[in-house]
């Protein structure tokens, strides 16, 4: 039987540690857990928000409804060959140790995205992604289930319809189903991905020559704890802003008036700036407004230097926004769920 709590306050859930409270709350720890607490909300009217591990997440105002903190854990080796492997994880489970169960297997796909807060359950609604590498890659399916009916869907490939740091769950299904599990084919054939310069040197400083998985993903680990900070040391919600896409014709008229602009590919045949990079250019780099500011070391995290309010997460990103669009003309849009 699941215990639900009144009135609770949430930010010790978050990475950011703002937030409101919840109305109701709960944790799950098995689908059983899940459906009495989809019971619970359908006889009293109440709308569920679904909480991972809070690290893309900012309660603005207290949510009317019933918070659902998923525990649901497990992780194994769903089917196997001679070229891959199917890894099911659930959706409870942290990201990190999914990363880090593959590659102590000798599977590739995950390593490039090693050490990034959240949970499973998290990463394809927001198709999670870093250094060259996004989390479809590897997808193989999901299973969900529906908040209202309590009934399982299997998501594939195909019905995700993922793009950059979105999907079908942000939109068309937002808020409907609860990631039950999902499962990624993983190579055993290493394939890497190296195109970040970052990756090589820091193989090279460790004189790796022929990386394994496990190598990657350490690489990537030592290069983020060196520039990105620690959520349980100084709080913060990762990656604040999407990196933006602009018009290849509108790149050439930035490229001319700021020759130093960084590019790369973008999606929809235009090309992207990387949101640092003009947060940085902005002034905001290691600035501090009040309670909150842009870290020192990349001006693309958002921190609590503490006591921070709702208030001052909005009030800064209002002010970045705006400097952004006056010096480069180019709009940045939140890439942390602000509730």
């Amino acid at each position: 039987m699941i215990n639900i709590e009144e009135n609770k306050d949430l930010s010790p859930y978050l990475t950011m540690k703002v937030g409101a409270k919840a109305s109701f709350f709960t944790i799950v720890s098995s689908r059983e857990d899940l459906l009495d607490a989809i019971a619970f909300a359908k006889k009293n009217s109440l709308p569920i928000f679904v909480l991972g591990g809070g690290s893309n997440t900012i309660f603005s105002n207290t949510f009317s409804g019933l918070v659902v903190k998923n525990e649901i854990k497990g992780l194994r080796i769903a089917k196997d060959n001679k070229n891959n492997s199917v890894i099911e994880a659930m959706s409870g489970e942290t990201w990190m140790k999914l990363v880090n169960y593959s590659v102590e297997l000798g599977l590739s796909g995950l390593e490039n995205l090693a050490s990034i807060y959240g949970t499973v359950g998290a990463a394809p609604i927001q198709n999670i992604g870093a250094y060259g590498a996004e989390m479809k890659d590897s997808f193989h399916s999901l299973v969900a289930i529906d908040l209202k009916s309590g009934k399982e869907k299997i998501f594939k490939l195909e019905d995700c319809f993922f793009a950059y740091r979105n999907s079908v769950f942000k939109n068309k299904y937002k808020g409907r189903y609860f990631v039950y599990s999902v499962s990624f084919r993983l190579q055993k054939k290493f394939i890497s991905k190296l195109d970040y310069g970052a990756i090589k040197e820091e193989l090279a400083k460790r004189k790796i020559s022929r990386p394994e998985p496990k190598d990657i993903a350490f690489a990537v680990h030592s290069i983020r704890s060196a520039k990105l900070p620690n959520p349980s040391l100084l709080p913060n919600a990762g990656s604040f802003f999407k990196n933006p896409e602009i018009k290849a014709s509108d790149f050439k008229k930035l490229k001319a008036k700021h020759p130093d602009t960084p590019s790369f590919p973008g999606e929809k045949g235009g090309v992207k700036i990387p949101a640092g990079w003009l947060i940085e250019k902005a002034g905001f780099k290691g600035k501090k407004i009040g309670r909150v500011g842009m870290y020192e070391k990349q001006a693309l995290i958002m921190v609590n230097y503490g006591g921070a309010q709702a208030e001052d997460i909005s009030v800064l990103s209002a002010k970045i926004k705006a400097a952004v669009k006056k010096l480069f003309a180019i709009d940045l849009e939140e890439e942390v769920n602000i509730i």
